[in-house]
């Protein structure tokens, strides 16, 4: 098939369907800056997240530090032993790690950035103290009408917490809904991640409902953007792709 433009932005930048026949979706944060880890980080990463799992965080957090120190460019056991503070109550230490994952990873790394707004906006007295650890607890919680009644708590109370309106957004079925979930997500000043989350969803529901064009400038400027975080570029392509392909 020939190469063909997609789609062009107001400053001339261009997507073509060659640009888009790599991107599946999925992002790879194995590797950093070209460099394959260590195996040995990668064995002490992986024996750390089981020491997690069984609740042993002293040693899941030796277990993440010496990872880290094999592989000081690889963010992945920064990330989780900021998790592993967080979920003890550390919020201060795991804030400083998010930050360091930030630096390693400016580009986006998980939920780093979401999760680093959050506490910077705990400490600040934005949010009450212990928020955050809450809020994350609930991107594991798999009963979903449980989710969605502590989402409409969160809500009820903290409407310009734009994560939340992210997660609702996700568990509502009426497209309308949906999107009106999204417009105030967006509209309660997201943080990068949660941004391109609420702009991919948005392009979804507007195809969903027929809206083609509308859908395509939403994905086309999410690629094209450099502000995007590396996993908004990539699920924005490689949605992109689909939607041009049906």
């Amino acid at each position: 098939m020939p190469e063909r433009l997609v789609f062009q932005d107001a400053a001339g930048r261009v997507l073509t369907t060659r640009d888009l026949e790599a991107f599946s979706g999925q992002v790879d944060w194995q590797i950093k800056g070209g460099h394959t880890v260590p195996t040995e980080a990668v064995r002490l990463h992986e024996d750390a997240r089981a020491a997690g799992a069984r609740g042993e965080y002293d040693r899941a957090l030796a277990l993440l530090d010496a990872a880290h120190a094999r592989a000081p460019g690889w963010p992945y056991p920064v990330y989780d032993a900021a998790f592993t503070y967080l979920l003890q109550g550390d919020t201060d230490t795991a804030e400083r790690c998010y930050a360091h994952v930030d630096r390693l990873a400016p580009r986006g790394f998980f939920t780093c950035k979401t999760t680093l707004n959050c506490l910077r906006r705990e400490r600040a007295g934005e949010l009450p103290a212990g928020f955050c650890k809450t809020f994350t607890a609930l991107e594991s919680l798999g009963d979903l009408p449980k989710k969605k009644s502590i989402l409409d708590g969160i809500l009820a109370r903290f409407p310009g917490f734009a994560p939340a309106w992210k997660e609702l957004a996700a568990l509502l079925e009426d497209p309308g809904d949906r999107l009106r979930a999204i417009e105030r997500g967006l509209e309660a000043w997201p943080d990068p991640e949660t941004r391109g989350m609420l702009l991919l969803n948005k392009a979804l529901v507007l195809n969903q409902r027929g809206e083609r064009g509308a859908a395509i400038a939403i994905l086309g400027d999410l690629a094209l953007d450099p502000a995007s975080t590396l996993a908004t570029e990539t699920l924005a392509k490689a949605t992109l792709a689909r939607v041009i392909d049906a």
